[in-house]
């Protein structure tokens, strides 16, 4: 199991013991897309969504998602997330939102994960305040766009 760091000599699953590990300012950066038709992304623009302020609300979402990823990703440690922005915007080009999470902390692991859930459930709760009117959404693109600080160093995805 080679580079695989949350497996022992055995292949078993296990929590990575960061604690040798020097406390550094980490960032992670996430992004991803949710697609609808463009009536639907209009109900959402123009405030008409019957479950309210669609955008506020997902943002809000992702913000606690980060926060509480330990709590649903197994093997990841619980940090002390000192930043989460989610930016939500109508992209009548798609048509859709796209979602952007940042992610910082200081501490001794990286915040890619924090980054990727604050996404990850700001687009389903995109899709959960409009699936009255549109089932057929999707959610795709999640990715990690940029993280930097710790061990690794920097790393940027190509666009």
């Amino acid at each position: 199991m080679t580079g695989l760091t949350h497996f022992d000599a055995k292949g078993a699953a296990h929590m990575v013991d960061v604690s040798g590990k020097a406390v550094t300012d980490r960032v992670a950066v996430a992004e991803g897309v949710v697609r609808m038709r463009a009536e639907t992304l209009a109900l959402i623009t123009e405030g008409r969504a019957k479950k309210g302020d669609v955008l506020s609300v997902a943002r809000l979402a992702g913000i606690m998602a980060a926060k509480r990823t330990a709590d649903l990703i197994p093997l990841c440690h619980p940090l002390p997330v000192t930043k989460v922005a989610v930016e939500l915007v109508a992209d009548p080009g798609l048509p859709g939102v796209r979602i952007e999470a940042t992610v910082k902390t200081s501490g001794q692991t990286g915040v890619e994960m924090e980054a990727l859930t604050a996404v990850s459930v700001a687009a389903l709760t995109v899709y959960d305040m409009v699936k009255a009117v549109e089932k057929s959404m999707t959610i795709e693109g999640i990715r990690l766009v940029l993280k930097d600080g710790g061990k690794s160093g920097r790393y940027e995805a190509t666009r």
